[in-house]
């Protein structure tokens, strides 16, 4: 392939080489176990400590709140049915949004057959949440709301500190999803009152396979994974060395770039956006317009497959997506496209592309130049189109 662009930075990033090297030494030489009391291996407890300090720092959290996790899916797991069977005496509803992550939504499902009770709260038009529904919807049963800090597909970030503050004045405990977040934009669990958040290192150029939950000093949370004594009795398992490492020289990185990175990525999305809306008729942008995430771009095209548009733009050299990576290989449409009051047949065309610190404007034009051809070549071919072109000549 002649050239590759990568637009799909919201699927998986790519490991940043300075990560890689920062990680080298701990397969080889300090290869230690650091659960080990001799020295040699018991010198990488303080690095995963040096790590720890890393990331809480940019959260505003105590190095002593952040366990690390295999990534955001498991920790996702993690605060939710373990807060639930912690606090299960209190009651057993929790309160969750229609766009949530399937790693949260699932997580849910799970715990619906188990007894627990639900709340799925809608979303507007724009995927943002009213912070009054969540007030409305907390029972003196409620133990816990997740809300994701920002949406994986349409990029719309949340009110988090308004909905902390609601949780928090309630006496409830509060978990987001901030995979998407963490990294992109500035974060304060303190000012959001947030009691635990999950991470995932290779959505910010780390490795994959390492994620952390922040679990707020006092939170009331049953060990996920049994087996051992590490992550202070919370997380058995032998630690990931060298995953750790690599995640907290990512979050170091991203944290020192992310004035500048995130300038560049919203001036190029903005300039994307513009393009499309321009240039190509019949689409939508989907997500808020202003109160998204620096990176994201997610459009609807009527009369086309959001399918043979990603193949068509994979021939070109482009790499996006339909929506989340989880989800890439089934045939229904988005739930969350769905959830913001898209119709099947409009959901069902829909793209998204997520840049990276390495997009250039050269490659935004080079995109919006094949998509505009290969969107004028699909609704050639689309009966549906060929219909809707025929009533606006007759409507003339």
């Amino acid at each position: 392939m002649e050239r590759l662009i990568y637009l799909d930075n919201a699927a998986t990033t790519k490991t940043a080489p300075e990560v890689v090297e920062a990680m080298l030494p701990y397969f080889t030489e300090h290869f230690g176990n650091p659960s080990s009391i001799y020295g040699f291996a018991a010198a990488n407890k303080e690095v995963i400590t040096r790590q720890r300090e890393i990331i809480a720092d940019k959260l505003g959290a105590e190095p002593n709140e952040i366990y690390f996790t295999a990534g955001g899916t498991e920790s996702d797991n993690w605060a939710i049915i373990a807060a639930a069977e912690a606090y299960e005496a209190k009651g057993r509803h929790i309160i969750t949004s229609k766009i949530e992550h399937h790693a949260v939504l699932h997580t849910c499902e799970y715990l619906e057959k188990r007894g627990y009770e639900v709340t799925y709260l809608d979303v507007g038009e724009d995927g943002l949440l009213d912070p009054a529904e969540v007030e409305k919807a907390i029972r003196p049963d409620t133990i816990l709301v997740s809300i994701m800090y920002a949406n994986n597909e349409i990029g719309t970030i949340q009110p988090i500190r308004e909905i902390g503050e609601i949780t928090h004045a309630h006496g409830v405990l509060f978990h987001t999803d901030a995979v998407q977040a963490f990294a992109q934009i500035p974060i304060s669990v303190e000012e959001c009152h947030i009691d635990m958040l999950s991470a995932s290192g290779h959505k910010l150029n780390g490795p994959k396979g390492i994620g952390f939950l922040y679990i707020r000093k006092g939170v009331k949370i049953r060990s996920f994974i049994h087996g051992g004594a590490q992550e202070r009795k919370r997380r058995a398992g032998t630690e990931n060395v060298p995953g750790i490492v690599g995640l907290g020289k990512a979050v170091e990185m991203a944290a020192s770039t992310m004035e500048e990175r995130t300038r560049k990525e919203s001036e190029l999305r903005d300039y994307l956006i513009s393009r499309i809306e321009k240039e190509i008729p019949y689409c939508r942008l989907n997500g808020d317009r202003a109160k998204r995430l620096p990176n994201n771009v997610n459009f609807s095209f009527q009369f086309i497959e959001g399918e043979s548009l990603l193949i068509m733009l994979d021939m070109k050299g482009i790499c996006a997506s339909s929506g989340s990576a989880c989800t890439s290989g089934s045939l229904d449409p988005s739930h969350v496209l769905l959830a913001i009051g898209l119709p099947h047949e409009i959901a069902h065309g829909s793209l998204r592309m997520t840049l990276g610190a390495d997009t250039t404007r050269e490659d935004v034009d080079y995109t919006v130049d094949c998509l505009k051809d290969i969107v004028a070549q699909l609704r050639s071919m689309s009966p549906l189109y060929e219909d809707f072109v025929k009533k606006q000549e007759e409507e003339k």
